[in-house]
């Protein structure tokens, strides 16, 4: 028994074999532990238990004792060689694009402009000289913007350009061809407020402001009735608008609108708000919600300079002689529109002496307004037609007895 000895220290230090190995150990202490238990009750001495624990582990130990010193002098080394490819991913070609910007300048050529936007591409600049759909680019209007999009190698991918009719001309490489388009645009609204002091013409007074004509315009109708801005304009008249500016893409693109605005005539001030009702119905009132839109307009042209006035006894340029003058002569460009300064109907239109081509309109509570001289009538009109306060009814001339073109 006194080989259980050497087999129990091995036992000892069991732990710093593998997991498999202290697995056996730990099963075999318990089967140890279970049996002297087991035998105390029944008288054994521990020695002949641990002897008896130890016998199952013997074939166990010889093999662990085996295993080091195995022999591998039998195992054939083989050394292979073999060739692994090396794989280069391919170089793509470079698909960076970039997004350019320029502002019309006075005086530039197509060529100008696409060296500053960095375009050197023949085959793009030779489509944008010849082709059809891109004639707007030939009339490159100051203060515009060009956006283009173009390769790192500078050939030109798309090019957005403004047109003055509110749509956008897009040019768009395709394959090795080029396309040209009009398309809408798509436009963001803001509101936008300025003022300005009348010094010779309510037109320089706007351009003075860095507003577009049709504030002027706008300005004039809203208050056509209240004011004629042929003839009432007064050095120091001032002006106030609010009103609304259409961008797109951050560039400015068109006037909408006056909602409010302001406008001091000598010294008196006149105010409208425009407001516009559930049915869709707009108009302009006073702060205090009266209707602006009366019986009669100021005047029945948009702009023009009073050449004469009203008078009694005037020497007429044709005749020359004397004569009753008994109308307002407003010196116009022919073709200018003239519109109906109220409701009401068409009395006569035709050609009638020294007026030339006329036009009669009757009014309620029997008045009635004349337009002579005019180059010719609205297309359509005819006599018994009823026309609303603002119809263009005619286009300045210089018929019948006129030196010139004017809205008598």
């Amino acid at each position: 028994m006194e080989l259980a000895y050497p087999v129990l220290d091995f036992l000892l230090t069991f732990r710093a074999r593998p997991m498999a190995q202290e697995k056996n150990a730990i099963l075999a202490q318990k089967a140890a532990a279970l049996t002297a238990s087991s035998t105390r009750s029944r008288g054994i001495s521990p020695r002949w238990l641990a002897a008896a624990a130890v016998v199952p582990l013997l074939g166990v130990v010889a093999a662990f004792g085996i295993a080091p010193s195995t022999s591998t002098d039998s195992v054939v080394l083989q050394r292979v060689l073999q060739d692994v490819p090396l794989v280069i991913p391919a170089v793509e070609e470079s698909t960076a694009e970039y997004f350019r910007e320029e502002r019309i300048q006075r005086g530039d050529t197509l060529g100008s402009l696409l060296a500053r936007l960095q375009i050197d591409d023949e085959q793009a600049a030779q489509y944008l000289r010849s082709a059809r759909h891109v004639r707007s680019l030939y009339q490159l209007v100051p203060g515009r913007t060009v956006r283009a999009v173009t390769t790192d190698e500078g050939e030109l991918v798309t090019l957005r350009y403004l047109n003055g009719d509110g749509t956008e001309l897009l040019v768009q490489r395709r394959g090795g061809d080029f396309f040209a388009r009009e398309q809408p645009l798509v436009t963001e609204q803001q509101y936008l407020m300025s003022s300005g002091e009348v010094h010779t013409s309510l037109f320089a007074a706007t351009d003075a402001a860095g507003l577009s004509d049709s504030v002027a315009v706008q300005l004039a109708d809203i208050f056509s009735s209240e004011v004629d801005f042929h003839r009432d304009l007064r050095p120091g008249d001032r002006f106030a608008v609010v009103f609304e500016a259409m961008y797109s893409n951050g560039e400015f693109v068109r006037t909408g609108r006056i909602v409010a605005a302001e406008f001091v005539n000598a010294g008196r001030a006149y105010r409208a708000v425009y407001f516009q009702d559930a049915q869709g119905h707009g108009g302009y009132y006073t702060p205090d919600g009266r209707n602006l839109r009366k019986s009669f307009l100021r005047s029945p042209l948009e702009f023009s300079r009073v050449s004469s006035g009203f008078s009694l006894s005037r020497f007429h340029p044709v005749l020359q002689r004397w004569r009753a003058h008994k109308g307002v002569d407003y010196a116009a460009s022919g073709g200018t529109r003239v519109k109906a300064t109220a409701d009401g109907y068409v009395q006569f239109a035709g050609y009638q002496g020294g007026y030339g081509k006329l036009i009669v309109l009757r009014h309620m509570n029997g008045y009635s307004t004349a337009y002579g001289h005019l180059s010719n009538f609205a297309k359509g009109l005819r006599v018994g037609q009823h026309v609303s306060q603002s119809d263009v009814i005619g286009y300045v001339g210089s018929t019948g007895l006129a030196t010139g073109p004017h809205l008598h």
